[in-house]
């Protein structure tokens, strides 16, 4: 697999925004980012934003990306416009949703379907949220501290915990 991009951003720009303008936080694209256990992404805007929370990282498949830009004729915009932290190639990540796995030895587990909102009609084109239902992304709980780069990385699926002897 391949990370090619990923990004941050301090605030929610749709998140929260029902029946309000979205925001304009800035999206930061960055060759690196702090995964921190149980509580998110350094700097991220969901970073501590509830105990336990399913979203503290989300994935996007490049493949996926490019199916959307050649249905919209999209030219100048990034992936970015997702609003999702990780863009990967090469990996199924619904086939991670309730899975433990580890990328670059970083930790995470595979909570759910990224499921688009009525947003991406605004942030991408109309349409969007229809385009990207049942493949929207993965979000997953980050379970060990690390750092992930762009670059090359194997995904490791890990076996889950032995439950007690009996």
């Amino acid at each position: 697999m391949l990370i090619e991009k990923i990004f941050i951003s301090p605030g929610h720009n749709y998140f929260g925004h029902h029946g309000k303008a979205p925001d304009d936080f800035p999206l930061v694209e960055t060759r690196a980012l702090e995964c921190v256990a149980g509580h998110g992404i350094r700097g991220d805007r969901f970073f501590d934003y509830a105990d336990d929370y399913k979203g503290q990282i989300t994935f996007f498949a490049r493949e996926v990306f490019d199916l959307l830009a050649e249905h919209f004729r999209l030219t100048s915009k990034s992936p970015g416009v997702l609003r999702r932290n990780v863009l990967v190639s090469g990996v199924d990540l619904m086939a991670l949703i309730g899975k433990d796995f580890e990328i670059q030895g970083v930790r995470f587990s595979g909570t759910a379907h990224c499921k688009p909102c009525y947003w991406m009609n605004t942030a991408v084109a109309p349409g969007a949220e229809e385009f990207l239902a049942g493949r929207g992304g993965l979000r997953a709980r980050i379970l060990g501290d690390g750092v992930l780069e762009v670059g090359a990385a194997q995904l490791k699926i890990l076996q889950p915990a032995a439950g007690p002897l009996a």
